[in-house]
């Protein structure tokens, strides 16, 4: 069986990804990357999206990326998240190295470890609000507890649209339900795509109010890719991206200190954080 690669502390040990499920104990690291690059092409029309990245997020952490269009935001997301491979470097989720492993082992990890939010919501119109949020866990293979899945449809504020269908709903509740089905799984680590990047200001506050309970009360880890600085805002950090390179981080931002940060990116880049 191919086998994951998993850290605890300076030890190194393998262990199966069918052993590596939602059920072993949490790493203090959530997130670690070092020296990550990936290059999209060959030749002059090569595109390095990332250039040697280097970073570690804490469990229990709500951390926003940011940088202009090209910087490698999403990227450097679907790198950390197993959905696109590096050429080079390593990614460590949840203490266990995502090299090396087949297609199939790393989609069961993505279903045990990780949790997603997109721009896009990816709901499926013919399934209710209910059915979409249990839908990872039916993939999964994992026992279904409707009681819970209720509850937390509840806390976002869909308690009593259970029934309805994704066509019935406004942008802000799509974007819940995409939130209950990132949680219902009980990730460590919750990525996020711009998720309110097309949602008015008030579902936009909404969303993020629930992003930092994902952190707060269920002490999960949230990444968020965004280019608005008011999203930054409710992050406990912010990373900037720069030419596929590390350029800074904010700690306790606000939205005036990210968009001056911004404003200022390139002139101070620095390859690590």
């Amino acid at each position: 069986m191919t086998m994951f690669r998993t850290r605890t502390g300076t030890a190194t040990r393998t262990r199966s990804l069918a052993r590596g499920e939602a059920g072993a104990g949490p790493a203090a690291e959530a997130l670690r990357l070092v020296k990550v690059s990936r290059t999209y092409g060959e030749g002059e029309g090569a595109v390095t999206a990332l250039d040697g990245v280097t970073l570690s997020l804490g469990r229990g952490t709500f951390t926003a990326v940011m940088g202009p269009s090209g910087s490698g935001k999403s990227t450097l997301l679907q790198c950390a998240a197993g959905l696109d491979r590096p050429d080079s470097g390593i990614v460590v989720v949840d203490g266990t190295e995502l090299s090396g492993g087949g297609e199939a082992e790393l989609t069961r990890f993505r279903r045990g470890r990780v949790g997603f939010v997109f721009q896009q919501y990816n709901l499926l119109d013919t399934l209710t609000v209910a059915q979409n949020t249990v839908l990872p866990l039916k993939l999964a293979g994992r026992r279904v507890d409707r009681a819970r899945a209720r509850e937390i449809l509840t806390q976002v504020g869909l308690g009593d649209r259970l029934g309805h269908r994704p066509d019935q709903l406004s942008g802000g509740q799509r974007q819940r339900v995409a939130i209950a089905r990132a949680l219902v799984a009980e990730p460590r680590l919750i990525f996020a795509d711009e998720p309110t990047g097309a949602l008015d200001t008030r579902s936009a506050r909404d969303v993020l109010r629930l992003l930092q309970g994902a952190v707060r009360t269920h002490g999960r880890t949230v990444v968020m890719v965004t280019h608005d600085p008011v999203a930054a805002s409710y992050a406990d950090s912010v990373l900037f991206l720069a030419d596929g390179r590390l350029a800074g981080r904010l700690d306790a931002p606000t939205a005036d200190a990210v968009a001056e940060r911004l404003a200022h990116l390139g002139d101070d880049t620095r390859t690590g954080v």
